[in-house]
């Protein structure tokens, strides 16, 4: 028996969540297939630890979220969602206890800066006043498909000929560069250089600045805000949004093939021989290369892309270890305290060491984290007085993650996080640990604990992305949509990938491209007149 619907959407992630919530805007019949028993992707929660303790089990802190038009315009307060934010949004904390520290106001930053070298505080004003110029045309261009000709344009007028350059120029620099450049002391290096080292481009790369800069941007604009009860309370909004336009999501089926007829796609078969039937498009919230390699088969691919998919570069593995604590932890640096995330382990000179090894392959010996106090953004994520807490590394390709590797890894994880919070260990009463096998595990599109859907290296961003000549959703075969972290903007949790997908499907299926009056009605609506 062979189901038929308008559009079939492959994985009940972030993107193909966004994705389904535009189709079923414009009044298309939508089927979500997801091959997990929940939605969500890599935005997920669950008691990991130990009873009463909520873990974000991928994602988990959402400034990309918070500033996309994309994710704003669905108002998913209406399903559900609410946003909780720590009293301070970010903090760098050192061994020997001092620590550089976003707030939530401007001036408050400032005046932390200032404590490392005096004219920083000013620095980072200047910084964050040319963020405000270009917060809002810049977002559009960088969460529209590509070219994204009106945003781009409407940035052009705003900030003109040198402001372009100068923009043009952010986008190439190291952001050790950037830091030099900007701050003459520690603090403003550490902030800029650890959001940078969020995605996997080393600090004397180029393309690594502007990463960097956009974090800390974002993160002194709409903070680093969290889903109360968890990262998967935003997953289930998405999917809640879905349902209430008309839309079906069906979890526990996998996908194991898109069907082609002469040449284009027009449904897919599950692991369970089960055939459906797709009118319009099928848009895949899948990796890139799961997508061409299994789903569609290199026979149907030009021998070009087939070539290209062989140099495909993954971002560096992620490694997590997840803790119930029954008291917060005792940072030497008492600002850490009120921070939601915290960056440790490395002063500025550690960023390069930790690039240094990862490039040649090889787990830093003192590793960079990242770490999440989830309590202190969200008091419902564990009892009172308690903390719910992560960290997370990046590890090299390749490794054997055998049970004394893993309980390696997160001796060194462990050990980094003592030197400045002592006796931490003392205060834990459940733990469990992700390696980057446990990742992949648990969500396929996180190919060897890669999170981002591939590198975010400038040799695989825009139109590179995720093989050059691609850049958009289109695919060689007509009718099928890329629209996951493999394809522009990238990875993080905004959701324009879906969006544009179900945008350039939208318009293949109107050949006179009008815009179906049901979506130019909707929250799309801006989107679709300023794109």
């Amino acid at each position: 028996m062979v189901r038929t619907v308008d559009a079939v959407v492959v994985g009940a992630g972030p993107n193909g969540l966004v994705a389904a919530n535009a189709l079923v805007d414009a009044g298309w019949e939508v089927l979500v297939l997801e091959e997990q028993d929940v939605v969500g992707g890599a935005v997920r929660t669950a008691e990991v630890t130990a009873p009463g303790y909520r873990t974000d089990l991928f994602s988990a802190f959402y400034p990309l979220a918070a500033g996309s038009p994309v994710i704003r315009d669905l108002h998913l307060e209406q399903h559900g969602l609410a946003w909780s934010r720590a009293p301070s949004v970010l903090a760098h904390v050192l061994d020997d206890g001092r620590a550089a520290v976003l707030h939530d106001d401007p001036e408050d930053t400032a005046a932390g800066l200032e404590t490392f070298a005096p004219g920083d505080g000013d620095a980072w004003l200047r910084v964050f006043a040319g963020w405000q110029r270009v917060r809002d045309p810049l977002l559009d261009a960088l969460f529209s498909p590509l070219p994204a000709v009106g945003p781009v344009l409407r940035l052009l007028h705003r900030i003109g000929t040198g402001g372009a350059l100068d923009l043009a120029r952010l986008a190439v620099l190291p952001v050790r560069r950037l830091a030099d450049e900007t701050f003459q002391g520690e603090g403003g290096a550490l902030l800029l250089t650890g959001n940078a080292m969020h995605a996997d481009v080393p600090p004397d790369a180029a393309g690594s600045g502007v990463y960097g800069w956009l974090l800390a941007m974002l993160g002194q604009d709409v903070g680093f805000p969290v889903p109360v009860g968890g990262a998967g309370a935003l997953a289930g909004a998405l999917a809640a949004r879905v349902r209430a336009g008309g839309g079906e999501i069906v979890t526990g089926t996998r996908v194991d093939r898109v069907l082609i007829g002469r040449g284009r796609a027009v449904g897919v078969r599950t692991a369970h021989g089960e055939l459906v039937r797709a009118r319009q498009a099928v848009l895949a919230d899948v990796g890139a290369p799961a997508l061409y390699r299994d789903l569609v088969g290199l026979e149907h691919l030009p021998a070009r892309l087939v070539r290209d998919l062989d140099r495909f570069q993954w971002d560096h593995p992620t490694f997590k270890v997840n803790w119930a604590l029954e008291s917060p932890l005792a940072w030497t640096a008492e600002a850490a305290r009120g921070a939601g995330t915290v960056h440790l382990g490395v002063d500025r000179r550690g960023f390069v060491d930790v690039s240094a090894a990862l490039s040649k392959g090889q787990a830093p010996a003192r590793p960079f984290l990242v770490l999440g106090q989830m309590t202190t953004s969200d008091p419902t994520r564990s009892p009172r007085g308690t903390e719910s807490a992560w960290a997370y590394t990046h590890v090299p390709h390749g490794v054997d993650w055998t049970d004394e590797t893993v309980a390696r890894q997160a001796r060194l994880v462990e050990d980094a996080l003592d030197r400045v919070a002592p006796g931490f260990r003392d205060a834990v009463v459940g733990r469990s640990v992700q390696s980057p096998a446990d990742l992949q595990a648990a969500d396929a599109n996180l190919a060897g604990g890669a999170v981002n859907g591939g590198t975010s290296a400038v040799h695989q961003q825009l139109f590179l992305r995720p093989t050059p000549g691609l850049g958009r959703p289109e695919t060689p075969v007509e009718r099928l949509y890329l629209a996951g972290a493999a394809t522009h903007p990238g990875g993080g949790v905004h959701g324009a990938c879906g969006w544009n997908a179900a945008r350039v499907a939208l318009a293949a299926a109107n050949p006179w491209g009008r815009i179906p009056r049901a979506l130019a009605r909707s929250a799309w609506g801006r989107l679709l007149r300023d794109g």
